[in-house]
């Protein structure tokens, strides 16, 4: 979000998941691109691996027919290419949607494997990526994430938006501010990014100890005020994540902001059973730091 540390080969990478939250992501990455002036990239990744000239004897058993075996290989191929046009379709209608939304022709990505292993070939190149998370990501449970989005989550340390709702030009944003480094770089760039100028900025601390909590809210707000934000500063209490879900939904948050590994209760929120509760309970993108 600070154009001051732009680098020349960053970009904003959307993942195209075939999800319901594909159209947001598209919104919100045209948004980013457009208000950072920045390059964008769509990367649809096909987790499973294209297949042909695998050994497939193991599983029709000795003494089958060379004929059952080329059947199988046959249709492992079809499979591939069925997988490799669908992502080629969502990417071009994604590339039409954030043209229509204003940014400029994105660079189309297509990648096998894994999607932690894919981002992190390119993580030097990102500068925000944005990641979709509907009832797809969450397990069958409901209570955690996906294997597959808690891996990307805890393996890159690139900024990351979560997107979980329609897209909104964000109005109102919330920093969970704790002090950590993590939680200062959140600070740094709201008060420097040209995404959030002239938004109501919420800074907000989940902490038991009230004088503590004011000594922070007190340097981070001279901070905001002076880079022309209008801040309501506000000491929380309780479980981090639902203080946080709750204030949110009361004062209409559009985006929250929020350090990953910081040393306090806050600490929990990104990764492990905690993110899932906030994801589950955030009705509103997050914008996890490291």
């Amino acid at each position: 979000m600070n154009t001051s540390e732009q680098r020349a080969d960053k970009s904003v990478l959307a993942c195209i998941e075939g999800s319901k939250m594909d159209q947001a992501v598209c919104d919100y990455a045209a948004w980013i691109s457009k208000g950072l002036q920045l390059p964008l990239q769509l990367l649809h990744n096909i987790a499973r691996p294209v297949t042909a000239g695998m050994d497939l004897s193991g599983a029709i058993g000795l003494g089958s027919q060379e004929l059952l075996m080329e059947e199988l290989i046959s249709l492992e191929e079809k499979r591939s290419k069925l997988s490799i046009q669908q992502g080629k379709l969502m990417l071009e209608a994604a590339r039409d949607q954030v043209v229509n939304a204003g940014s400029t022709e994105p660079k189309l990505i297509h990648r096998h494997g894994s999607l932690s292993e894919s981002l992190l070939e390119v993580e030097q190149e990102i500068r925000v990526l944005i990641l979709g998370a509907s009832s797809e990501s969450l397990s069958s449970d409901g209570k955690h994430l996906s294997a597959n989005l808690e891996t990307t989550i805890r393996s890159l340390h690139c900024p990351m938006l979560i997107v979980n709702s329609e897209f909104v030009e964000p109005q109102q944003v919330m920093l969970a501010y704790d002090g950590s480094e993590a939680s200062g770089k959140a600070l740094g760039m709201l008060a420097q990014s040209p995404l959030v100028k002239g938004t109501h900025i919420h800074l907000v601390t989940v902490d038991q100890d009230q004088q503590v909590a004011e000594k922070l809210q007190s340097q981070a707000a001279a901070k905001l005020n002076e880079s022309g934000h209008q801040v309501l500063a506000s000491i929380l209490s309780g479980e981090a994540s639902s203080a946080l879900c709750q204030y949110q939904e009361d004062h209409n948050i559009d985006l929250t902001l929020m350090g990953a590994f910081s040393h306090s209760k806050l600490r929990e929120i990104v990764l492990g059973s905690m993110t899932a509760k906030m994801l589950l309970g955030a009705n509103k993108p997050l914008w996890l730091l490291r």
